[in-house]
């Protein structure tokens, strides 16, 4: 039946160029966003898991920059301990030359002082952002010798947590402020066996062979400090082992760090992104679509023109 009140065909064919002109912008919105979920809207789970992702992995990146940090502090710490050892290898070739017999041991104690003000400088100069593992104060409020460096995050039933690398500072410790403490160079260590003894009567860092002879018994002390720089190198070695160690782990979480960071940012991509190869080839679908659809529409209200004809003479 041909109405002028109604046109059947102009509303079906309205009705599908709306839908096509919805779908285009749609398809449009996709590719200059590059997402196919761009709002909760278009997908409500995929885009609270994807918002929850993303929110992981910015705090990843300040995980990298917290590891970067620890890493520097660490190689902060290895350095100025390696030199150290250096030094105190220094001092100990110094005593053993004073071992010789009628040698000015006072002339040879002034360099030895040098290198124990170096030992000192060395270890007060070790500090990041106001960190120092090698000189410390035991006796500080707040004073932990066993430092944590930021490592990763976790989640899990929804809670977040935040994990750490415990680094134990104790066996690098060179000198020690706290009076009831000491270092491995202030510590005071025995005369006879050079071990570090509570007991003890000298320190790597204030021994004195300014005023020994070639006596016996002030040979057998010459000894006893020999004994003690040898120790102290050992100690000092592990120190630095410990270090090199947490520097391995740390290196080895930034690496991890970098690759969790790639699949989240893949799993994401997963969620929400477009496949512009996909979406392209709808887009010249859709406005093939929507000429066809206008073509339709001005036909269908071209019909009811026809109607005219009727009313002519």
């Amino acid at each position: 039946m041909a109405s002028i009140n109604t046109n059947i065909a102009a509303m079906t064919a309205l009705r599908s160029l709306t839908a096509t002109n919805n779908a285009l912008t749609q398809t449009q919105d996709r590719i200059s966003t590059g997402l196919r979920v761009a709002t909760a809207a278009d997908n409500a789970a995929y885009w609270s898991i994807a918002t929850t992702m993303r929110s992981d992995n910015s705090a990843l990146s300040t995980v990298q920059d917290a590891l970067g940090l620890g890493a520097a502090t660490v190689d902060v710490a290895y350095t100025a301990l390696d030199e150290a050892k250096n030094i105190v290898t220094k001092i100990k070739d110094k005593l053993v030359a004073a071992a010789q017999p009628g040698l000015d041991r006072e002339k040879i104690q002034t360099e030895i002082s040098e290198l124990q003000a170096q030992l000192k400088g060395i270890a007060d100069a070790a500090s990041l952002q106001g960190q120092n593992w090698l000189s410390v104060d035991s006796s500080a409020a707040g004073f932990n010798a066993t430092k944590q460096v930021v490592s990763s995050i976790s989640r899990a039933g929804g809670t977040i947590s935040v994990q750490t690398i415990s680094i134990d500072t104790t066996s690098m410790v060179l000198f020690d402020s706290n009076a009831a403490a000491s270092g491995i160079l202030d510590s005071t260590r025995n005369a006879v066996t050079g071990v570090i003894d509570a007991a003890g009567t000298f320190s790597i860092a204030t021994l004195d062979i300014s005023a020994l002879t070639d006596s016996a018994a002030d040979l057998a002390i010459l000894d006893g400090y020999i004994k003690g720089a040898d120790l102290a190198i050992t100690e000092m070695a592990a120190g630095a082992t410990g270090l090199g160690a947490a520097s391995a782990r740390i290196e080895i979480q930034q690496s991890f760090v970098d690759a969790l960071m790639d699949a989240i940012e893949g799993g994401i991509s997963q969620l929400v992104d477009a496949d512009m190869n996909e979406e392209s080839t709808r887009l010249q679908a859709l406005q093939v679509k929507q000429q066809l659809g206008i073509q339709a529409l001005s036909i269908a209200n071209s019909s009811s023109q026809s109607i005219l004809t009727l009313f002519q003479r």
